[in-house]
C-alpha cells in the first residue's frame, strides 16, 4: 500500500531480459534511498508500478518485471537513465500525505498538453473509457506513481494542475505530449462503482 508521495526519483542502471523461463524484465534501480534498510521483498512503487525488491545493489536493487506487468504499465519503455518516482510502502502510523494507493496500474493514459498556468502548470491526459467513470473533479488519481487532484473530466481525457514543488520532484518535468503514463484511479471510487454495479 502506498499514498502516491514521491520520496525519491530514482534511475534505471539497466533493463535486461529475464532469465525465468517466464520472461520478462529485470531491471536495476539507483536510488536515494539506503539499500541496507531495504530488505529483500520490500514492495516499492516504481513510477506507480509496485515491484517486489530481488536484490540489493550498492547504491539501490533490482526488481523482476513480469510479461504481463509489460504488457499493462510504461516498464517496456524504460531503459538505462529513465527516471522513476519512488516510494517505499506504507507503514501503519505514517502519515497519509496522498490517497491510498495500490501500486497496481489500471491502464495507460498519454499526455495531450501541459500549460504553464500561474507559477505551476496544467496538464491534461487521455482516459481510458473503462476509467472514466472512476474520476471525479477533485477526486484523487495516480499518475506514475504522483497523487494527484482532478480538476477536469470527460468521458476521454482529464486534467490535473501542478505546483512548482510536485513539477521539480517528481518525473512531471520529463514529460511531453504524446508520452504515456501509468493511471490507478482512486480505490474507493473503484469499491463504490464495483457495489453500484452489482445493484443494477
Amino acid at each position: 500500500m502506498f499514498t502516491g508521495i514521491v520520496t525519491d526519483i530514482g534511475k534505471i542502471v539497466a533493463a535486461r531480459p529475464s532469465g525465468s523461463a517466464g520472461g520478462g524484465v529485470e531491471l536495476t534501480v539507483q536510488s536515494g534511498f539506503d539499500p541496507a534498510a531495504i530488505p529483500l521483498g520490500a514492495s516499492i512503487a516504481h513510477s506507480g508500478v509496485c515491484l517486489t525488491v530481488t536484490e540489493r545493489t550498492a547504491d539501490g536493487w533490482k526488481v523482476h518485471a513480469s510479461p504481463e506487468t509489460l504488457r499493462l504499465t510504461t516498464i517496456g519503455g524504460w531503459q538505462a537513465g529513465t527516471r522513476i518516482n519512488l516510494e517505499r510502502s506504507l507503514r501503519l502510523g505514517d502519515e497519509l500525505g496522498g490517497h491510498l494507493v495500490f501500486g497496481h496500474v489500471d491502464g495507460l493514459g498519454t499526455v495531450q498538453s501541459i500549460e504553464p498556468e500561474g507559477e505551476g502548470y496544467r496538464l491534461r491526459f487521455t482516459l481510458p473509457p473503462e476509467l472514466a467513470p472512476l474520476l471525479a473533479v477533485k477526486g484523487s488519481i495516480t499518475v506514475d506513481g504522483i497523487s494527484l487532484t482532478v480538476t477536469e473530466v470527460d468521458d476521454q481525457s482529464f486534467a490535473v494542475a501542478i505546483i512548482p514543488h510536485s513539477w521539480t520532484h517528481t518525473t512531471l518535468s520529463d514529460r511531453r505530449p504524446g508520452d504515456l503514463v501509468n493511471l490507478e484511479a482512486d480505490m474507493l471510487a473503484r469499491y463504490v462503482a464495483r457495489q453500484l454495479g452489482q445493484k443494477r
